[in-house]
């Protein structure tokens, strides 16, 4: 992301103008920042998991946005998940339904740029959403997946996984994910092979 600092933004600002750029940005407290492009495998990796749980959703009260779907995180934050589910009815903000107020599960697939941010404040603003039940961060050069589900002491339960063969339980949603799905035909930088199932 690369920030945009020439003005103090309103939020009434940020909607009107993000609602006509051609390109996506993220706001906070104020500021507004641009939303790089994405590598061929942040691309691969979220498309493989929107898929694997598109389907696995269908016929269900449950819907899967892509990266286009802003997120309200708080008066002052707005973002852009790779992926969010919504089980249950969704909620939006105004009459636009392009601001979504109620993510069950939140997944960023992690990029050199902006990984520090994911798992620092970003994973901290996430976690203050009520709705939140899980969050994923899916890393892109290697084979990592990690799992933060809200327990009901209000805590956070966190799991690494880094076997391909691994299979991770999405509870909130009742859905799996397979470490061989969201990672085919996914070259590492590292590796000239393709992993694929």
């Amino acid at each position: 992301m690369v920030a945009n600092a020439q003005k103090k933004w309103t939020v009434e600002e940020y909607l009107a103008f993000e609602r006509q750029s051609e390109e996506r940005h993220e706001y906070f407290d104020g500021e507004i920042f641009a939303m790089s492009g994405a590598s061929e495998q942040h691309i691969l990796i979220t498309g493989n998991t929107f898929s694997s749980l598109l389907v696995q959703l269908r016929k269900r009260p449950c819907k899967v946005y892509p990266i286009d779907m802003r997120v309200k995180v708080s008066q002052i934050k707005y973002t852009y998940p790779d992926i969010s589910v919504v089980c249950g009815e969704a909620q939006f903000e105004g009459s636009a339904i392009d601001m979504l107020l109620n993510p069950t599960i939140i997944i960023e697939v992690l990029s050199p740029s902006t990984e520090i941010y994911d798992r620092g404040k970003k994973l901290d603003y996430y976690q203050t959403l009520e709705s939140l039940q899980e969050y994923l961060l899916i890393t892109q050069d290697m084979v990592r997946i990690e799992h933060y589900v809200r327990q009901p002491t209000g805590g956070w339960f966190y799991t690494q996984v880094k076997i391909l063969e691994s299979v991770i339980e999405l509870p909130s949603i009742s859905c799996t994910l397979l470490l061989t799905d969201v990672y085919d035909k996914v070259t590492f930088p590292s590796s000239n092979n393709l992993i694929e199932t």
